[in-house]
Parts: structure tokens; sequence; C-alpha cells
């Protein structure tokens, strides 16, 4: 029997483990921390009962992802939740801008902006499934709707700064900036405006739901389905050197390119080894979990409505504080994405205590306290957040890196998405996940598609690695 050794139980490292042992072989997943899911994990991180999200929280990628809705997560325990709004953005001397499931909603929200929105996002969103066929994928391959990825191409290569001129307002300007700071670099540069129109179109097509009882049950569910198919998983087991991987047909590794190299980069070709090294980090944040009491009081009563809430300000600030942030140097207001997932999932609460996540885009490697920065934001929009709350954790460049040793200078999304790298990571290939060592492949979010709980990086290198097993 063909056997399988994954290192990393997060989303990507249990969908590869999942497609390998559906497909016949013997998988085992060995994972550094005391429980599974890197990036998708939840905790009682500051009152009992009170439940948080560790990273990742919302998720329109998650839920519209081809291989989950193959697998029917749903099946092995997960429940969605929507929040009334998927996304509130506000600004100073304006009226918020309000993201809605349906494009009609928030078009008629946009006022002389909303025929413009429908019009950047309106065929993307009807056909997020067959783009997405094309684009959660290596970026070298025949697609498979080729007219619709072409109508897709020229807005994706543009900067974000050109495709906002889209837009007459600062309501609807700020709305899509808020989407389009997601691509955590310059919003100057080609590329970027890429991302922005991806989430928003998948949010237009299936919201920005959240795991009932926090981003865990995602991982948990796909665990479940890794076991009945055959697959094991074992936690409290670091691996730091090749010595401590069991011998198998496969090895995917669930790790950061940097962590590839520390176990097997003296067994790479020199090319693939020193492309790896050559990979950018850079996307970094400074994360705090908040226990309140009651709800945020909000300037304007719509934020309370939705899951998630962009405080960034106007769009030409945005623009501003992400330059700054990429060339080092931390903003005076940093980009705040705060989360009240409790609105969609009342089960993350306890009693009238609730759970507040929220976090800043700051400088790769930063070693400040951005706690009064985002404090400050928050506060920007809703005086008097400071008396709601009881308790905080606060979660720093360093301390994101110490929970999760693929987190490199607090790299949250596996990886720089400046220039080229955004398309090809974590190198430039036909096969993205093969790492050059025969059977070893690469399954993390440093990989195509990138970060999202999707877990297409997993199926997309399992893929890879039963490819080469049917040709050997």
């Amino acid at each position: 029997m063909t056997t399988a050794v994954i290192v990393g139980a997060g989303p990507n490292g249990i969908a590869a483990g999942l497609h390998l042992a559906r497909n016949g072989v013997d998988v085992q997943i060995l994972e550094a921390e005391d429980t599974i899911g890197g990036g998708a994990r939840s905790a009682e991180l500051t009152e009992p009962g009170v439940i948080h999200d560790v990273c990742s929280a919302f998720h329109p990628m998650g839920v519209g992802s081809p291989f989950w809705k193959d697998v029917d997560l749903t099946s092995y325990g997960l429940t969605w939740r929507w929040p009334e709004l998927d996304c509130a953005h506000p600004i100073d001397d304006g009226p918020t801008a309000l993201l809605h499931r349906s494009i009609d909603e928030t078009a008629a929200g946009l006022g002389v902006d909303g025929s413009r929105w429908k019009a950047v996002f309106g065929d993307l969103a009807r056909n997020f499934d067959d783009l997405g066929a094309d684009l959660l994928r290596p970026i070298v391959n025949v697609p498979s709707h080729p007219l619709k990825l072409a109508a897709f191409g020229p807005r994706a290569l543009l900067p974000a700064t050109v495709l906002a001129r889209a837009f007459r307002t600062p309501t609807a300007r700020a709305l899509y900036g808020g989407i389009a700071v997601h691509v955590y670099t310059r919003l100057n540069r080609p590329l970027t405006a890429s991302l922005g129109l991806m989430i928003g179109a998948s949010g237009h097509q299936y919201g920005w739901p959240v795991a009932e009882g926090g981003s865990g049950a995602i991982s948990n569910a796909a665990a479940r389905a890794l076991i009945e198919a055959g697959g094991s998983i074992e936690t409290g087991v670091p691996v730091t050197s090749r010595s401590q991987i069991p011998d198998a047909d496969i090895v995917l590794l669930d790790l950061a390119p940097a962590q590839a190299v520390s176990l097997y980069g003296d067994l790479m070709p020199t090319r693939i080894r020193k492309s790896y090294e050559r990979y950018r980090m850079g996307s970094a944040a400074f994360k705090i979990d908040f226990a309140i009491r009651g709800d945020i009081p909000w300037t304007d009563p719509d934020c309370a409505r939705a899951g998630t809430v962009h405080l960034g300000g106007t769009f030409d600030e945005m623009v501003e504080t992400e330059g700054l942030r990429a060339s080092g140097v931390m903003a005076e207001r940093p980009f705040v994405l705060l989360g009240q997932q409790y609105k969609a999932d009342p089960t993350r609460s306890n009693g009238d205590i609730n759970p507040i996540y929220a976090y800043a885009h700051v400088p790769f490697g930063y070693d400040g306290d951005a706690t009064e920065a985002i404090i400050a934001q928050i506060e920007r929009f809703a005086p008097g957040f400071r008396d709601t709350v009881i308790s905080t954790s606060s979660s720093s460049v360093s301390a994101l890196h110490d929970h999760n040793r693929n987190y490199i200078g607090g790299d949250i999304i596996g990886g720089s998405n400046s220039g080229l790298q955004m398309l090809l990571r974590p190198r430039a290939a036909i096969d993205p996940y093969f790492t050059g060592v025969d059977g070893v492949y690469l399954c993390s979010q440093s990989t195509p598609p990138g970060a999202g709980i999707h877990g297409l990086c997993g199926y997309n290198a399992a893929e890879s690695a039963l490819r080469r097993l049917r040709k050997s």
C-alpha cells in the first residue's frame, strides 16, 4: 500500500491527507501543536466560555471551496453561520459603506456608484465557480473557461489604485479599498486589483460566513473526514529534522519554504533550493482579542450589524498606510480588520460577554506594540469602546511566530504578494508543489492558490503527488 506522511495539520495538510486517503493511500499527519488546525483554530483566549478565532475568521473562500463542497464538511459536523451584513467600512466624513451578500443590496447603498459596482463585480460573482476552477490552481494550466478568464484578466492585472477610479464616491472607493487591502502590499502595483476582485466576487456569491463554534470547527470536521477515510493525525509531534519523518512513499510539507529548506535543502536541486531561499515573506499582523460587555458603541449603528468591520478610513488613506507598512514604517492609523463573529454565531459568547477580534497590518518583523494604535482606530469610529473591554489577549509579531512557526516575521498569509510572487509562488514552475526531492511536496499556503481556509493548496499538492505516482 502507498504510504504518505504529512508534516502539519493545518487545513491544507488535512486536505492533502484527505485527498490521498480517498485515493487509497495510507496517511499519517504529524502536528507539532497539541491541537490541530494551523490558522483555523479557536480557543478561550480571554474569558471562560468566550470563544475566539486564533487566526482565520471569515470564510468566503471556505464555503465556496470546490474541495470542501465535494467532501461536504457539513456532514462531518460543520455549520456555517452568516451575519446580517457581511462588512461595514466607516469613514470620517461620509456614509458608512455596507457590503451585503446581495450585489443588488450593496449597489443600492452606493448611490451613483451602484451601477459601477455591479459592472465591476457582477459577472465575476455570477461566474465565480467557473473562474475559481481556473484561478484556484497553478497559473500555468490550460483554462477550462477561457472566455470568462479573459474577461477577468484585464481588471485583475490593474493596480488597485487604478481600478478604484471606476468609483466616483469616497464611500464606494473605501469599500473596494478595504477588500483590496487584503492583498497586503502597496496598492499602486500591477495585479493588486486581483485579490480584491476575487474576495468581493466570492462574497457576493457565498457571503462571508463564520464557522459555528469557531474556525477550529472547520479543521475538526475535515479531520473527522480524514479519519473516516482511514487517515490518522498525531499531535504534539514537532518535526525539526528529516530523521523525525517516518519512511513513506510521499511526504507533504504544510510548511513555509524556509522550513522546507531546513528539512530537505541539502537534497534539493540547487535552483529550487535557491528559489525557496529567495522567497519573500512580508505580510505581518498584530492581533488583539477583546472580551467586551455588551456591544461596541459604534457611531453608525449599521456597523453593529456587520460580521466584519474594516477600519482604514478613505481609500487614499489606505494607500498611504499600506505604502508605509511595506516600507517598514508603522503607520499611526494602520488598517485594522475587526471581527464581530458573535453576531452570526452567538454560541461564542458567554452571557453578555462577547468576543471581538482585531488585527492591524504592521511592518514585517515589527517588534513594537500596536495595541494602542488598534484601540485608537476602533475608538475613532466607536467612542467609548475602551469602557466596554473586560480583558484582552494580544499576539505580537513574535508571539504569532511562536504560536505557528510558519508565521515568519508575523506573516499570516504565507508570503509577500508583491510582484510576480503573487502569481508564481513559491517558484516559477509547471508543478510548484514539487520540491525537486523525489516524493516530497510543499502543500502550504505558500503554494497556489495562496492564503484562505479553502484546502486547495493541500488538494493540489496531493493531486500532484498522485499524478507522479501514476506515471512511475
